[in-house]
């Protein structure tokens, strides 16, 4: 390397690093400012070390004015191109950037959605997390209705119940000061009310305590192959006689084959929720009516297990509500009189209580109007070889 070019070459190094460490200061002085204006500066600093080197190299005559004139003009043009595509460039980060800060400062306050992102010429990666805070927003917005749901259920189940504890309380309030008071000649009849009473308020108890388990925690439980045709067939057998002293008629179907239609579970609790199936179809369907529990294999392969009543069918609006916590239509929501059967004015629990039992077997469970009334629906896995 001859002399010159040692020269030249020291001092380009020179006035970049002078450049460079200008650059670096304006930098930290900018550091909190604008991304657009830290973009700036970055296009602009190799331009000007580039121009610098050159000019101190024609005034030492290492080139002449007029390559030095041709070579700053093409510097210039390069560096104007650096700097407009750089301010671009800064507007998309910059758009994307308070993008992502305004959905980061809705993100706990406000569920609506804004779009998938503000605009299409932000980069992949400003744009994959736009795309992550929408979904994460749309979690919580779902999160947030549940929550709603649920809280709405719970006030709905808190009215109920003290609507249903009131009135035999009362009743047996006025029973037992008509007992005191020696004012009623029917005394075992008195009593007997007073026990049915009680087996009523027991029974909203259970249920409650019941529903409570279903929402807590699964405890691990011994399961076994449970038929659900012949737990249909017992079913059956028990509220039959309840049936016949309201007029309507139980009738299992099933397949004639010898297939057990066994599903693995707990046969408790599955005869818990296919009675409290049945016992609403009952409630709802009219004298002379016919309850129906119809056992068979669905097109999936799953047991399927049907109740289907003489109620008239569900409103339309209220389809999707039966297996709420606490919700009965309004028909329903009456005052229970005192005597009245155990499982005649319940507490709006048995659907919802049917519906825990199901899903916690893994199952599904539906409601669907038919001709003349409404069929219950519930699908559970068949057994398996390794169940």
């Amino acid at each position: 390397m001859n002399r010159d070019t040692a020269t030249i070459f020291a001092l380009t190094a020179l006035w970049t690093l002078a450049v460079a460490a200008f650059g670096a200061l304006v930098l930290w002085r900018f550091r909190r400012r604008s991304l657009r204006i830290t973009m700036i500066v970055v296009a602009l600093v190799p331009m000007a070390a580039a121009l610098a080197a050159i000019g101190q190299s024609t005034r030492a005559m290492f080139i002449s004015a007029h390559d030095s004139l041709v070579v700053m003009w093409t510097l210039a043009f390069s560096g104007l191109l650096g700097l407009l595509m750089a301010v671009l460039l800064a507007h998309w980060i910059s758009a994307g950037s308070r993008d992502v800060g305004r959905r980061l400062r809705d993100l706990g306050t406000a569920y609506e959605s804004v779009g998938v992102a503000a605009n299409g010429n932000v980069p992949a990666e400003l744009a994959e997390l736009t795309n992550e805070l929408e979904t994460t927003r749309q979690r919580l917005a779902a999160s947030r209705e549940r929550e709603r749901a649920l809280e709405a259920s719970r006030r709905e189940l808190v009215a109920f119940m003290s609507h249903d504890l009131r009135t035999p309380l009362a009743g047996l309030r006025a029973l037992s000061e008509g007992l005191e008071d020696g004012v009623i000649d029917d005394v075992p009849g008195a009593l007997r009310q007073l026990r049915t009473t009680v087996d009523r308020m027991t029974g909203l108890v259970d249920d409650l305590f019941e529903l409570s388990r279903l929402s807590a925690a699964p405890l691990p439980r011994r399961r076994s192959a449970v038929s659900l045709h012949e737990l249909a067939d017992d079913v059956a057998g028990e509220t039959s006689e309840h049936a016949r002293s309201v007029g309507v008629t139980v009738t299992v179907k099933a397949p004639a084959d010898d297939d057990r239609l066994a599903v693995h579970g707990d046969a408790d609790e599955l005869t818990r929720a296919v009675t409290n199936l049945v016992g609403n179809a009952i409630r709802h369907t009219a004298p002379g009516g016919t309850v129906e529990i119809a056992v068979d294999r669905a097109p999936d392969g799953r047991v399927r297990l049907a109740v289907t009543d003489g109620c008239g069918g569900i409103p339309a609006d209220d389809l999707e509500r039966v297996f709420d916590i606490g919700w009965r239509g309004d028909e329903q929501r009456t005052p229970a009189t005192v005597g009245a059967d155990t499982r005649e004015a319940g507490g709006g629990l048995g659907l919802a209580i049917a519906r825990g039992v199901v899903e916690s077997h893994g199952g599904t469970i539906a409601v669907s109007n038919v001709p003349g009334g409404c069929a219950f629906s519930i699908d559970l896995p068949r057994v398996t070889a390794h169940s």
